[in-house]
């Protein structure tokens, strides 16, 4: 095969042994590869009902048919399994340059089984697979726990790539992620939960090996015009390489769309120290890239400030808005020390920061008090976050109980209505009122709430490929299902969605066909998008996803944004879901319909 490696590796942690399985050519052709064959394969051999902790779910490491090779923002990979945040289907994604090794090694997919009966590590050297002793590593950080793996693996060969889980995917934090490359999260849906609940502590991959490309000379014109028309954007030639992803801060303050205060308010002047300006300024040491990528917008930082030093990578604008704006937070270094301590631990910043919120609220209405967190919680507190990711990381006192995620806590407390999510699962930081196409896609999303599960951002703010409305709610559902189908199948390639900002849908897939040999064109690249996600959602149905589930907090639909640009508005789109039902060939139900299924080609699953 060209651009898959064509091999499937099998590693079961109860019985030790490994296996080599063949790609099927068929169901790559039609599902691409990262979450789209990942999903397919959990979907085959999961029952969507069982406890995601139990030794019966699998953890698939999943890259795409163009990881690893020279296209632009070639880096990505996936982590999929059954969440246990949310119950339903979960994965993760992430660049870096650790699912390029996976595919150097020779491998396009790593299926993970069962349960070790100690702690371990997986080392994968191009053909060799060994299963190590890891009750020494037991504990320690995701930063020492690469540099110890590395160290063993090493010796004077080829540096090995490292995915790994902290203290956090040990203790099982519903909202621990997986980290690699010591600073880049797969951060999503707990999985680093799952991977802990295996005993799996990490995994270091090195290989020898290069995808194949069917047509190099035709891929390396499209891959030159397509870095082209990247460097002619200026977004992610210029502000992104300059500021990073915090760069849209202050745009997305004035239009009022980060939200503060648990959502109860929306970013405004008085948080002018948070932004991607200011991290610029202040704390940049140099800008990351991860493989093959452009872009450069990861950020080399440090922080001298007192009480808060360190060192790492990051923030990002995911982050800056949950613990910044969203608590009530103007200080950066806090906000920076903190995201530093997430990554150290393995944990989802997006999720904390909505935890927090949701916690921080509880408290102020008396619905949690003192005798009940030990610790007094207060918004607007640089410190207390910073303390509050090492007690959550270690489940040490009330971080015991935020490591369930905010939904389990207000639930527990009696107040659901403050938790800001759906499925369980906290919403990042675009206040949907502010963006609604956001909205359908946060109700609608396969694994629960999720900015990067259709970006419909793109057209509401930046205008890419045209300009909406953004508080426009008429039209959403299509726009919507759009985006959703468009981050399926790029996902699905192994690119990352960033790099869509400054390419097209049929930069991909010439790049896809070239790659593999296959003929994609820009209808049936999408109809794989739409494919994977209908599989997705039968998953989800399974699991006992219901159409009442699918709803936004009571306070973005009642409660109208105070400030920027669009306040006063607020959200309905009940209307816009019946559209987007409709026009996803679902029934009354929110079922896929037979006819649907047909079409798709997953009348197997029928």
């Amino acid at each position: 095969m060209n651009g898959w490696m064509g091999n499937i590796l099998r590693i079961n942690l109860t019985t030790g042994k490994t296996g080599l399985e063949d790609l099927d050519p068929e169901a790559a052709r039609m599902f691409i590869g990262g979450h789209g064959l990942g999903a397919k394969i959990l979907m085959d051999e999961v029952d969507p009902k069982i406890d995601p902790l139990s030794a019966e779910n699998k953890l698939i490491f999943s890259t795409g048919p163009l990881t690893g090779t020279a296209a632009p923002a070639s880096s990505r990979y996936m982590v999929i399994a059954k969440s246990p945040l949310t119950g339903l289907l979960g994965f993760a994604n992430s660049g870096g340059f650790f699912g390029p090794a996976i595919k150097t090694a020779g491998y396009d997919h790593i299926i993970i089984e069962g349960k070790a009966d100690k702690p371990v590590y997986i080392w994968i050297d191009d053909d060799t697979v060994e299963i190590r002793d890891a009750d020494h590593i037991w504990g320690k950080d995701t930063h020492e726990t690469e540099d110890i793996i590395r160290g063993e693996v090493e010796g004077t060969g080829k540096r090995a790539r490292v995915a790994c889980i902290g203290p956090a995917g040990e203790k099982l934090v519903k909202i621990a992620a997986i980290m690699n490359d010591k600073h880049r999260a797969a951060a999503r849906c707990g999985l680093g939960a799952v991977m802990g609940s295996k005993n799996l502590k990490g995994m270091a991959v090195r290989g020898s090996k290069k995808p194949s490309i069917a047509d190099p000379d035709r891929f390396k014109k499209i891959n030159k015009s397509s870095r082209e028309k990247i460097k002619a954007n200026p977004v992610t030639n210029e502000i992104w390489p300059a500021m990073g992803t915090a760069s849209g801060v202050m745009m997305f303050k004035e239009l009022g769309v980060i939200p503060s205060k648990n959502f109860q308010d929306s970013y405004n002047k008085d948080y002018g120290p948070i932004s991607g300006e200011v991290l610029s300024e202040k704390f940049l040491k140099k800008p990351k890239a991860c493989f093959s990528c452009p872009l450069r917008c990861g950020r080399g930082t440090e922080v001298t400030e007192p009480g808060f030093e360190g060192e790492g990578e990051g923030p990002e604008y995911e982050t800056v808005g949950m613990f910044g704006p969203n608590l009530e937070i103007n200080s950066l270094a806090a906000v920076t020390k903190a995201n530093y301590i997430c990554n150290e631990l393995g944990i989802d910043t997006i999720s904390f920061g909505g935890t927090l919120g949701c916690a921080f609220e509880l408290y102020e209405k008396g619905y949690l008090t003192k005798e009940d967190t030990g610790i007094e919680l207060t918004f607007g507190d640089g410190h207390l976050l910073v303390k509050l990711a090492e007690m959550t990381g270690k489940r040490e006192g009330f971080g015991d109980m935020l490591a369930e995620g905010g939904y389990r806590i207000a639930e527990k407390y009696g107040h659901p209505e403050l938790f800001m999510g759906v499925h369980k699962m906290e919403i990042p930081s675009y206040d949907p009122r502010a963006v609604k196409g956001m909205g359908i896609t946060y109700m609608t999303s396969s694994i629960g709430p999720s900015h990067g599960r259709g970006y419909t951002v793109a057209l509401e703010v930046y205008g890419s490929p045209e300009m909406l409305d953004p508080v426009a709610e008429k039209g959403k559902a299509a726009v919507a299902i759009e985006k959703q189908n468009q981050s399926c199948a790029w996902d699905a390639t192994g690119l990352c969605i960033f790099v869509s900002m400054g390419i097209e849908d049929n930069d991909a897939l010439a790049l896809l066909s070239a790659a593999t040999g296959e003929t994609f064109d820009e209808l049936g690249f999408i109809k794989a998008g739409e494919r994977i996600f209908n599989l997705q959602r039968l998953f989800n149905l399974k699991a006992g996803i219901k159409k009442e589930d699918e709803i936004l907090p009571e306070r973005l639909l009642k409660e109208p944004l105070p400030d920027g640009m669009n306040a006063g508005s607020t959200l309905s789109l009940e209307e816009e879901l019946k559209a987007y039902y409709k026009l996803r060939g679902w029934d009354g139900d929110y079922v896929p319909t037979k006819e649907k299924l047909e079409e798709l080609g997953l009348s197997d699953y029928i």
